[in-house]
C-alpha cells in the first residue's frame, strides 16, 4: 500500500501518522493563566532533540470544540514559560483525566487531585506527583499552519523523583523510572519490556 499524503485529508493524515509513529512521550504541560489559575494538559507531539542547548519540542494545534487556542499556549506566549512534566504509571490517570477541555477558570490540577509545587527558574507550577519535570524557557515559536504551532522550549532545570537519577552519573534508573507512552485515542503503553541488542548505538 501506498498513501499520498497530499491527497488525504488531514483527519486521515493525523490518524495515520499517530497510529503508526509509536509509542510518544507525553509532555504534560503545567502553566498558570493570566488570572492565576494553574492549568496541566498532555501533548503527545513531542519530544526532546538538542542537549546543547537542551531543547525540547511541542507540537500545539486548537481546542477540538471550538478551535480556540489552548491554554497551554495561551500562557506560553504571554510569560515565554512553561514547565513540562513526565507521565510515569503511577501518574497516568491523573494526565488523562486533565486532558478534559475546562473552561479557563477551572484548574485542571484540581479536577486530576495533583497537587501544584513551586519551580526553582519559572513562575508556573509544576506537578508534585510528577516523576520528572523540566523547566522551560521559550526558544522559539513556529507557526507551522492555522492548526498546529510548534514550541520550542529550553530545557533550564530538571526535577526528579528520588531514585530516578544518579547523582553521580546522572544516568536514569530503569527500575524506577516507569514512563508511559502515547498509542492513539485512548490507548497507552508500559516500557516494562525492554531489551538489549550487539553493539552499541551513539548516546
Amino acid at each position: 500500500m501506498e498513501l499520498r499524503l497530499g491527497e488525504l485529508k488531514p483527519r486521515e493524515t493525523y490518524k495515520l501518522l499517530i497510529g503508526l509513529v509509536i509509542p510518544r512521550p507525553i509532555a504534560w504541560i503545567s502553566t498558570r493563566s493570566a488570572n492565576g489559575v494553574a492549568n496541566c494538559a498532555p501533548f503527545s507531539f513531542f519530544n526532546v532533540f538538542s542537549e546543547d542547548p537542551p531543547l525540547c519540542v511541542v507540537g500545539i494545534n486548537p481546542r477540538a470544540s471550538d478551535g480556540a487556542t489552548k491554554h497551554s499556549l495561551k500562557n506560553i506566549r504571554r510569560t515565554g514559560e512553561f514547565v513540562v512534566n513526565l507521565v510515569d504509571e503511577a501518574t497516568a490517570n491523573a494526565m488523562h483525566i486533565s486532558s478534559e477541555e475546562l473552561s479557563e477558570d477551572e484548574s485542571e490540577f484540581e479536577k486530576a487531585g495533583l497537587t501544584e509545587a513551586p519551580a526553582a527558574l519559572v513562575q508556573h507550577p509544576r506537578i508534585a506527583q510528577a516523576a520528572a519535570c523540566l523547566e522551560c524557557r521559550l526558544f522559539k515559536l513556529l507557526e507551522i499552519s492555522a492548526t498546529r504551532e510548534l514550541v520550542l522550549g529550553e530545557i533550564l532545570l530538571v526535577h526528579a523523583r528520588e531514585g530516578i537519577v544518579d547523582p553521580v552519573t546522572k544516568r536514569v534508573s530503569e527500575q524506577h523510572y516507569r514512563p508511559i507512552g502515547r498509542l492513539f485515542a485512548n490507548r497507552y503503553c508500559t516500557t516494562r519490556q525492554r531489551f538489549s541488542l550487539p553493539g552499541s548505538l551513539p548516546e
